[in-house]
């Protein structure tokens, strides 16, 4: 044996420590995360049993005992800083209480906990955290960064409680810049049992188009660009991949997303499933403890498939720059909503948060529906795409139509339009017919709906309207039909608008523009201004 290995002595646990604290600071600072926790946790076992020896002791010593207690507390606030930058929010949550345990105002360990918080949409007591750190003498360098944090919360704990958001700004600016930071918020609805399918989101009280009914960010969302040839469906198949590791991932390292997931349908026995309470949704809901069951990934890739959601989809409009790509995501308390060919409701997405509103007016007790597909279709199609979809739709819409598409004149006429007839004379004959069927109310919106197409078609043709102008329905007529029984679409806004091109809108029929505007868009583009800029786009786009 050498000498030198003679003479090598066992690290004593202090200079086991001290080389242990200088890795992991070393690999904290190189953005190591997961190395960095490792090293870290090993720092902090050793530093407890050194704590629960020297304790144990005769005559401790309370300088030493104090002076391990803040390099524990320091090791723990870092292991969570490193924690939640793994996206591991419940381990850092407990580091953090546990830091604040032995200090309960260090300054690095309200910081961190304040983020996390923030980033979990505890909005008020990140806010708590955040304001007790401003007090620490340690933030007169970091003043700016923590207002600007306090300023944060405040925005978002306002949003949060009164649903009052305005996206108007980023709309008049063009979408420059990165997406407007929203709150989660939770409006006037419920999950009860639905007539249509399972569970459903129910409004509690009556409400009126364009109303915010609440807004949710992603659990997870996927996004690329799918080109038209074959490989566009392989990239579809690599993007769902990445896009169910992501949502394990979270589910993993979060206790409250694999207990929110856990209340979502896999498509089997929707009959037993219990309809969850509000509270468990809303933002500052407090910890709802561990979950016997383990995380299941079966399950999961089931509940994937029925519940998450393309972002350009029929009743949807996507804002910024994701309206280039193709998005995927899973959005939890929207999972709940069911189709309707009747809808009210529609969806904005801004980055990751999903913003739904109603699309016309809804009455408390009303199921609050999308459209899974085209409803601006005939009951045929609308029935194959339904089967696409795996259901059958036995929406009211549909009930009343089973029965008005069983007539042979509708039927001749489905037939005529898809032979290429001119529709100016199949709308005159199909609104001859709801005159003699005695069809009134929604029941016109619902066929007018079914052969817009048509409508659509006549309304954008000089020819048509020379010929069938003064023997047809005007065309705000039958908007405010279609509007009112299948909620607004921007199909309908657009030929609406392209009606008056050139001849300029009177005050009465600006009003209605806008009206149906916040059918499409909602009521979070506050100012006019805004909302005539996305009226202008979306003439443009037609």
């Amino acid at each position: 044996m050498r000498e030198e290995d003679q003479l090598q002595q066992p690290l004593t646990p202090e200079e086991l420590m001290q080389e242990l604290r200088f890795k992991a600071t070393e690999l904290l600072l190189r953005e190591e995360w997961q190395e960095s926790v490792q090293v870290y946790t090993q720092f902090i076992n050793l530093c407890r049993d050194q704590i629960s020896d020297k304790s144990h002791q005769n005559h401790p010593d309370p300088d030493l005992l104090t002076k391990l207690k803040k390099s524990l507390c320091l090791a723990l606030s870092n292991r969570a800083e490193a924690l939640s930058r793994l996206r591991d929010l419940t381990e850092a949550l407990k580091d953090c209480d546990q830091a604040l345990k032995i200090e309960s105002t260090h300054f690095k360990s309200l910081v961190c906990k304040g983020k996390i918080l923030l980033s979990l949409n505890r909005y008020s007591m990140a806010l708590d955290c955040f304001k007790t750190a401003i007090l620490d003498p340690q933030a007169s360098g970091n003043l700016e960064t923590l207002n600007g944090y306090v300023q944060k919360c405040k925005k978002l704990e306002f949003q949060s409680r009164t649903g009052a958001f305005d996206l108007s700004d980023w709309i008049l600016s063009r979408f420059r810049g990165k997406s407007p930071e929203l709150a989660e918020y939770t409006g006037p609805v419920q999950i009860k049992r639905s007539e249509l399918s399972g569970r459903g989101l129910f409004a509690t009280k009556n409400i009126d188009a364009g109303t915010l009914l609440l807004v949710t960010k992603a659990i997870a969302t996927e996004r690329g660009i799918l080109s038209s040839e074959d490989s566009g469906e392989n990239a579809q198949l690599v993007m769902w991949k990445n896009f169910v590791d992501k949502v394990v991932d979270s589910a993993t390292k979060c206790e409250r997303t694999h207990h929110l997931i856990s209340t979502l349908s896999s498509g089997e026995d929707e009959d037993k499933l219990e309809a969850p309470e509000m509270s468990l949704f809303r933002p500052e809901a407090e910890g709802i403890g561990e979950l016997n069951e383990k995380l299941d990934k079966v399950r999961i890739l089931s509940v994937l498939d029925v519940n998450s959601l393309v972002e350009d989809s029929v009743s949807a409009k996507v804002f910024g720059r994701n309206s280039d790509y193709y998005g995927v995501g899973l959005w939890i308390l929207a999972s709940f909503i069911n189709h309707s060919c009747n809808p009210n409701a529609r969806r904005l997405h801004v980055g990751d948060h999903m913003l739904v509103h109603a699309s016309r007016d809804v009455k408390a007790g009303e199921e609050i529906t999308f459209a899974y597909f085209d409803v601006l279709s005939p009951l045929s199609k609308r029935k194959e795409m339904s089967e696409a979809w795996g259901f059958h739709c036995s929406c009211r819409r549909c009930k009343f139509e089973e029965e008005m598409c069983s007539k042979q004149e509708v039927k001749e006429l489905e037939i005529g339009l898809e032979r290429g007839i001119d529709v100016g004379s199949a709308i005159f004959r199909l609104e001859e017919g709801m005159r003699r069927w005695m069809v009134r109310g929604k029941g016109k919106g619902y066929m007018r709906a079914s052969f817009w197409a048509a409508y659509s078609e006549a309304y954008g043709s000089e020819k048509s309207m020379r010929r069938w102008g003064r023997r047809i329905p005007a065309v705000d007529v039958v908007v405010d039909s279609v509007a009112e029984a299948v909620g607004c679409d921007e199909r309908v806004l657009k030929v609406f608008m392209q009606t008056f091109k050139g001849n300029g809108l009177s005050v009465v029929d600006m009003e209605k523009s806008l009206k149906l505007g916040r059918g499409v868009h909602g009521k979070v583009v506050k100012k006019q201004q805004a909302l005539r800029s996305l009226l202008d786009l979306g003439t443009h786009d037609a």
